[in-house]
């Protein structure tokens, strides 16, 4: 398994695909498969039978997992940008490249 650069909290910016320059907050991170689940991006119906949770069924509106490689961390002054790491303190802390600012 990978290291990522992606924790869930972060605000996030789309750089490929259907939802292309739209941000979001990461909800959760699935490092098995390299994706994340944005809030409120690449939502799918999902088809529900009905059961003891949801009585009625239909078709419930979901957030679909996006893949790391086209998400790209955005900071505090809305500057999207790599990230590095380095110590402050005994402490290590994420940091972005263009602006210097610690995350």
């Amino acid at each position: 398994m990978t290291k990522l650069k992606i924790k869930s909290g972060d605000t996030v910016r789309v750089i490929a695909g259907d939802h292309k320059a739209k941000e979001g907050k990461v909800l959760r991170v699935l490092r098995e498969k390299n994706k994340a689940v944005v809030e409120g991006l690449n939502m799918v119906s999902k088809h529900t039978k009905p059961s003891a949770k949801n009585p009625q069924g239909g078709i419930v509106k979901k957030e679909a997992p996006i893949h790391i490689s086209n998400l790209v961390l955005v900071d505090a002054k809305g500057v999207a940008s790599k990230t590095g790491v380095r110590k402050e303190g005994d402490k290590n802390v994420r940091f972005s490249k263009k602006s210097n600012q610690v995350l």
